[in-house]
């Protein structure tokens, strides 16, 4: 079966997920990580791609973005992957490729399933690493959203803005839900909906995603279709 094409929308937020190749480390040091978001903050202003969030783990990187152009989030991922995985290898030492094929991404419905986004990879150290949010070793934008410090590489999603209506009422909100915690079925359906690239939200939001493109919007079910009442 041939493989569908990535869905990528202009002015659509997108959960986007980088996985190192066979599950190796993409980040041996801090310094890399540096480098790695230096490359993405060049790449998202050449491409005029915005960055609501992001977490670096281990052996992959999960990204909250939204592309002004439809080619932007494809042009801004490839060249990342290129730049930061040839630097990686010379300061590493090593040769081969870096990622685990092509990037994985969904398209999010604004408003609530947005915020889960956030909160899905904000929390993600929590629970990948299980280690503090505010830990050195977690590198994502939870600082930045609890207002712990200001991250330049970040500008705030739309679903962002209803939690307060000043800065310290939404970092104050955001906090709440960061302790609560993403329900595990809520994280699973995120993390399998970038996998399989099918946009996540609700059927009429669908219903207007299916308006944008000609591209299938969610899995046919395997089988024949049932026969009609003779």
């Amino acid at each position: 079966m041939a493989r569908l094409p990535r869905l990528a929308l202009a002015g659509h937020a997108h959960l986007v997920s980088l996985y190192g190749h066979s599950a190796q480390p993409v980040f041996i040091d801090d310094d890399d990580r540096r480098q790695f978001l230096a490359a993405l903050r060049e790449a998202a202003l050449q491409q005029q791609v915005t960055v609501h969030a992001y977490v670096l783990l281990p052996d992959h990187v999960h990204l909250l973005l939204t592309p002004a152009t439809a080619g932007g989030l494809g042009a801004l991922m490839q060249g990342l992957g290129r730049r930061y995985g040839a630097g990686f290898n010379r300061r590493h030492g090593r040769q081969g490729t870096l990622w685990d094929g092509r990037y994985r991404a969904t398209v999010v419905q604004p408003g609530a399933r947005l915020l889960e986004a956030m909160l899905f990879i904000d929390q993600h150290p929590v629970r990948s690493a299980g280690m503090s949010l505010l830990a050195d070793g977690a590198w994502s934008s939870a600082r930045h959203h609890l207002g712990q410090r200001r991250d330049p590489l970040i500008t705030e999603a739309s679903a962002w803005w209803p939690l307060g209506n000043t800065p310290f009422e939404r970092e104050a909100a955001y906090r709440r839900l960061l302790d609560e915690g993403l329900g595990t079925a809520q994280a699973a359906l995120l993390a399998d909906a970038a996998r399989r690239g099918w946009p996540t939200g609700d059927a009429a939001f669908l219903h207007r995603l299916a308006g944008l493109t000609d591209r299938p919007l969610q899995a046919r079910r395997r089988g024949r279709p049932p026969k009609s009442a003779a």
